[in-house]
């Protein structure tokens, strides 16, 4: 492709300096012209393309499945501090010190842990693909779509070897990414990676296939 372009750019040049053959002279008696034709800029840019998708471009392959790519947010109650059988528990102390101060020697607040990863949508009807440790144990799950809507997920089913866990949402005409055929890769073709990194949202990184066949943990 960069040849092509590197032929059509000598042609176009070619033709609009009026550039002769080698060993042609130029007769003396031939009038100047009244004005010599001004060189157009040739742009020599040409995007990568992805192998394996049909000649798409980077750029192409990420237009492609921004629209897929959704936000998770995962909330988990914590456990909070036991502090049964202390004598502060007794109705006297409380009584005789007041509710105030004993509030001081009461347990901690139940408090929520977050998780936020992102994950991709595999079918119109609301599946979406993320990571099992995102999702672990979580007691509500919020995603979010490219296009700003906001869904409670239901997790229906998860794989803590491969980090691969399953989400519902209740929505339906939903952009998607296709299935690819992992028994195709190899190790060094280019690798797009869209998703949603500490929350900046549609961030597309590239890489290669380092290694194939290693074991997960």
């Amino acid at each position: 492709m960069l040849l092509a372009a590197g032929v059509l750019i000598g042609i176009v040049l070619t033709s609009d300096l009026g550039w002769l053959p080698t060993g042609h002279a130029v007769p003396e008696t031939v009038p100047p012209t009244a004005s010599a034709p001004v060189p157009r800029p040739v742009s020599t840019a040409v995007q990568p393309s992805l192998p394996g998708s049909g000649g798409q471009s980077f750029v192409d392959v990420a237009k492609a499945v921004k629209p897929a790519v959704v936000n998770i947010f995962a909330t988990r109650n914590g456990s909070s501090e036991e502090s049964k059988g202390t004598p502060f528990e007794d109705p006297f102390f409380r009584r005789f010190f007041g509710e105030e101060w004993m509030k001081r020697f009461e347990a901690p607040k139940e408090r929520k842990e977050r998780g936020l990863g992102s994950g991709v949508i595999v079918d119109t009807n609301g599946l979406i693909i993320t990571n099992n440790h995102v999702v672990n144990k979580a007691d509500d799950i919020k995603v979010f779509l490219s296009d700003k809507r906001e869904f409670k997920a239901k997790l229906v089913g998860t794989d803590a070897k491969t980090d691969v866990a399953v989400l519902k949402i209740e929505a339906t005409g939903l952009p998607t990414v296709a299935w690819a055929d992992s028994d195709k890769l190899e190790v060094g073709e280019f690798v797009l990676a869209v998703g949603n990194p500490f929350g900046l949202t549609q961030t597309v990184t590239l890489g290669i296939v380092s290694a194939l066949g290693r074991a997960a943990g």
